[in-house]
């Protein structure tokens, strides 16, 4: 590690990135890539992602095995969410520098004016429309994103200006490394108790990244989260949808908006349009407008920027709209996800029979969040239940789908296998079809999408 913390970005000519295909990681390894470094990494298997990097120019391999890698790297990149890895262990072996993810977005962003955005939920959403604000209204700015936000076609914004918009991830304390100029906190719910052990413990930790605001900086949050802003000269302010300093209402959904009136302490603006249904983006919208109006963008601008923004892959995503069949596409993978999605779906489409397929995230989360996730669901008029995706996990003795399964009310709720759910989905009655979840079940996406466009 002090080898790493000796190392100056302008030493490194070849980097190395164990799990190169995770969102994160990926827009870190387009970032080194700009800047004309050899960019190689493994992953664990191909996905749409790691073929869009190797057509970037980065080299990429799926067995994990030494003898793939190059020689001469300078620079190890890693992720938590990585736990074995035999190239992993032979770097370390060598004594090159080894970095993790966040540790890296740190070294990178304290050479710049940082924007972190962090919160358990929600943060993807508040980060890619922020960068997109300041893009249009003339803040040439740097952005690592958790999604692939449609405005750019990338997870990644290559800037030459001053500013840097970062998506602070709280996974494995990971935000711990940023130190913001202005820092926001979308919410604090327990999520990642794998990690915490309890929400007390994620509570601790966003207090903690918020106090790593420099002086003179802000943290904008909401007056309803347990967040105790101490650091000296670090001004704390609010936002909300009918709350707080700078504040957004009369919410109402027209010919394809969300619009809302918004006011803050540099101006009132009325009537916004926004292309993103919910309240719960609402309210990230409107610390988006918070952070871009406070750095100066002007009126007119952030209405054009507002108009204009594509949303995010897996956010909300529409993949088919017709007459009789709506499918949308989101990566909910908690419960207050879930409701937030539901929600959505059922302002836009009132009346309308609503059919959810969810795919349960890890192990660890089904057991802590299995009530939750049965209360969520119960809201849908049917529901498919996928088996659980582990990603990083091993299985946990009486922990399965069932969890969540027996405890739904909803006597429209089946069990799916992987195997049988485009059949199962095939033969179902419905106007609305949500895909919930964070695995593969985006490999959904594709086929469902071309069956309705068939009928």
């Amino acid at each position: 590690m002090d080898a790493a913390n000796q190392l100056y970005l302008s030493d490194i000519r070849r980097v190395y990135f164990a799990g190169i295909g995770g969102i994160g990681m990926s827009a870190i390894a387009r970032y080194f890539l700009d800047c004309g470094i050899e960019v190689h990494g493994y992953d664990k298997t191909p996905t749409e992602l790691t073929h869009a990097l190797e057509a970037e120019g980065m080299k990429i391999h799926y067995v994990d095995h030494p003898g793939s890698l190059p020689e001469g790297i300078d620079l190890v990149v890693w992720t938590p969410a990585i736990k074995v890895l035999e190239e992993l262990d032979y770097l370390r072996s060598l004594n090159i520098p080894v970095m993790k993810r966040a540790e890296v977005l740190g070294l990178i962003s304290r050479n710049k004016r940082t924007v972190a955005i962090g919160g358990t939920h929600g943060k993807t959403t508040t980060s890619s429309l922020t960068a997109h604000l300041l893009h249009v209204g003339g803040l040439d700015n740097t952005a690592f994103l958790g999604g692939i936000a449609e405005n750019f076609k990338s997870n990644y914004l290559k800037g030459s200006g001053e500013w840097v918009v970062v998506e602070a991830d709280e996974f494995d304390r990971s935000f711990l490394h940023l130190r913001p100029e202005i820092a926001v906190v979308t919410s604090m719910d327990a999520d990642h108790l794998d990690i915490y052990g309890n929400d007390d413990e994620i509570k601790k930790s966003f207090n903690l990244f918020a106090n790593l605001t420099c002086p003179g900086g802000i943290v904008f949050t909401r007056k309803t989260l347990p967040l105790r802003v101490e650091s000296s000269g670090v001004r704390t302010l609010y936002y909300g949808v009918e709350e707080g300093e700078f504040n957004s209402t009369n919410l109402r959904y027209e010919g394809g908006y969300s619009v809302f009136d918004f006011a803050g302490p540099k101006g009132n603006i009325s009537a916004l349009q926004f292309t993103t249904p919910g309240r719960h983006n609402v309210e990230n919208a409107t610390v988006a407008i918070a952070i871009a109006q406070t750095l100066g963008v002007s009126e007119p601008l952030l209405r054009e920027g507002l108009r204009t923004f594509k949303g995010i892959k897996r956010r909300f995503e529409f993949l088919h709209k017709s007459q009789d069949k709506v499918y949308i596409d989101d990566y909910a993978h908690h419960p207050t996800e879930l409701n937030a999605t539901i929600r959505s779906a059922k302002m836009l489409f009132p009346g309308k029979k609503i059919l959810g397929v969810f795919q349960p995230h890890l192990y660890t989360r089904t057991r802590d969040f299995q009530d939750g996730f049965a209360s969520a669901l119960d809201e849908l008029d049917e529901i498919l239940l996928m088996d659980i995706y582990p990603a990083r996990e091993l299985p946990i003795e009486g922990v399965s789908s069932d969890s969540i399964f027996t405890r739904m009310k909803n006597p429209a709720k089946q069990k799916v296998s992987r195997e049988n759910v485009l059949k199962k989905i095939a033969a179902a009655d419905f106007d609305v079809i949500l895909t919930l979840g964070a695995g593969d079940i985006d490999q959904l996406r594709e086929p469902l999408a071309l069956m309705f466009s068939k009928k």
